[in-house]
């Protein structure tokens, strides 16, 4: 199964809104997503350390449900929460051949200093 770049930011956006206990699980309902694609993404943003998942998987298949947001799961949704900045990112990643999700907070950040920079005349470091 490939990285959904467009996918992992939806996810990040769900469990941030949700209003769930952040000890407990939430149960993402994705408007046109497979279960399955879920499942797996939430276990590569655990890994990444972006999100505290729970594997949940039998037999019957897998599945992980996402419990929270961690402090770096934060920080890179907040790098590419803007969709100019989030446009870019995708755009930059697929020009460059890479889709891992540590070359994406990088480049978030980068395009996010740019897009502050065209908006608002300030060059940060």
């Amino acid at each position: 199964m490939k990285l959904d770049k467009d996918l992992v930011r939806e996810i990040l956006l769900a469990v941030e809104a949700s209003n769930e206990d952040p000890l407990g699980w939430t149960v993402l309902n994705l408007e046109g997503r497979d279960a399955k694609e879920v499942s797996y993404h939430v276990m590569l943003l655990h890994e990444a350390g972006l999100i505290v998942g729970q594997d949940l998987s039998t037999c019957d298949g897998l599945e992980w449900l996402p419990k929270r947001l961690t402090y770096k799961g934060h920080e890179f949704l907040d790098t590419v929460r803007d969709g100019e900045v989030w446009r870019r990112t995708k755009a930059g990643a697929e020009k460059a051949g890479v889709a891992g999700l540590g070359v994406l907070l990088e480049l978030g950040k980068a395009y996010g200093k740019e897009v502050l920079k065209e908006k608002l005349g300030i060059e940060l470091p």
